[in-house]
């Protein structure tokens, strides 16, 4: 991975990323009477009518508001709605470059649930979707709990749903690979913000029976009165106090905390073929280089592109949001995030585009043990999630189209990604 210099961010950074396209003509004087007045009169009429029109006669059906109060953003925690502006840029970036989906970042000077709560409820009639983004635990909870109740629109924290989504989805291909099943593994997930505790709840949904958390505090137990609602969902009973305890026999490790949390002796105590996934950014908990030094046959994934397997949120977000907005959806299910799951899964087990290979410098790269998910650059991610996350929605009657064509659809996405014969 190539050194970047302060200079050179700043650089690319400098007057933003992200800007507005005019997406139709507007250089005569018929074609400006369209554009605005009078013409303009009659799109609002038709949405004043009928207010599903709005996906039809504006931009709100392809467009997603990325929204944060800058509470905790990255790895730099509480820096402020205003500092946090360049991260959500990147995240409308991200939208655009991967899934052709337009963004608007909003940065709110406002950090308590019920004034987020109420902003994006005001600002709702703009966007076909919410992307929470950045937001502290446990209020994060709480502000995509009432808005998916309350709005009609797909609300999604990628920060909870989005590591849950791509770390399950690596998953079912280690039980895959090693022949374990799903209701006699261990877990253990170091961390208990948003991420991990969302991560612990789509692994019980796959089917995980045995899930023990550690916080800064150590292990999550019923014997414990620190705990709020959220993490006391996962108290279990048990004497154990500490991370390096509770790692003996484990089958995974979910690391969403610091570097240098999970030891070389640590690891040696776990079962045989155990996965880890140390996602602390940009050291995690342990280096590939250091599990090596201990055993190997560990699957090991970080949130780093220079080793094998990375956990890259860019793999669900887009994309989810891609399928979401197509069948114009009132809500992301967890039904429709386990689809997203399971097609990353099916993914990894396709042979990787040449220019996947081209991309990494390496022609070997296949299903296995350093190749568990696909990777960002891989185009065809958003014809598998995105129809995946659609045809859900459909099923699940979450969707408005009146009618879907899961062919058809993913041969639209096909054209969007590679372009159309000019037949088509």
């Amino acid at each position: 991975m190539s050194e970047i210099t302060k200079e050179e961010v700043l650089k690319y950074h400098k007057k933003g990323k992200i800007g507005i396209d005019v997406t139709k003509p507007c250089s005569t004087q018929h074609e400006l009477s369209l554009a605005y007045t009078p013409g303009v009169a009659i799109p609002c009429l038709e949405i004043a009518r009928d207010e599903n029109l709005s996906f039809e006669y504006t931009n709100r059906a392809n467009l997603v508001a990325v929204v944060s109060d800058g509470t905790a953003v990255l790895g730099l925690g509480d820096i402020g709605a205003l500092a946090s502006k360049p991260v959500m840029e990147g995240k409308a970036v991200l939208f655009k470059k991967f899934a052709h989906v337009d963004a608007f970042d909003i940065e709110l000077d406002v950090h308590s649930v019920e004034e987020i709560v109420a902003t994006c409820k005001a600002i709702a009639p703009t966007f076909g979707g919410i992307n929470l983004e950045d937001i502290k635990a446990p209020q994060c909870f709480e502000i995509e709990r009432i808005l998916k109740e309350e709005l009609d629109i797909p609300v999604f924290h990628d920060d909870q749903h989005g590591t849950a989504i791509i770390t399950t989805a690596g998953l079912m291909n280690v039980l895959d690979l090693t022949g374990k099943k799903v209701d006699e593994i261990k877990i253990i997930v170091n961390g208990a913000g948003a991420a991990g505790i969302s991560c612990a709840k789509m692994y019980k949904t796959l089917g995980v029976k045995n899930i023990i958390m550690c916080d800064s505090k150590g292990v999550i137990s019923t014997s414990r009165d620190d705990l709020n609602k959220y993490k006391a969902e996962f108290a279990v009973e048990t004497e154990a106090k500490t991370l390096s305890e509770v790692i003996e026999g484990a089958d995974m490790f979910l690391g969403l905390s610091r570097a240098g949390a999970l030891t070389k002796e640590m690891v040696a105590k776990m079962a045989p073929e155990p996965i880890i996934f140390a996602l602390a950014n940009p050291v995690p908990e342990i280096l590939p280089t250091e599990v090596k030094e201990v055993r190997d046959d560990v699957i090991m994934g970080t949130g780093r592109s220079d080793f094998p397997n990375q956990i890259n949120n860019v793999l669900g977000f887009p994309f989810i949001f891609r399928g979401a907005l197509d069948v114009r959806a009132k809500k992301i299910t967890e039904g429709m995030k386990m689809a997203a799951a399971e097609a990353l899964a099916a993914l990894a087990k396709e042979p990787v585009p040449y220019y996947v290979k081209a991309a990494y410098h390496n022609d070997n790269i296949a299903y296995g043990k350093e190749h568990i998910i696909p990777l960002p650059f891989n185009k065809e991610v958003l014809i598998w999630v995105a129809s995946a996350v659609a045809r859900t929605a459909v099923k699940e009657g979450v969707a408005r189209v009146d009618s879907y064509d899961d062919k058809e659809y993913r041969e639209s996405l096909r054209c969007l990604i590679y372009g159309c014969p000019e037949n088509k």
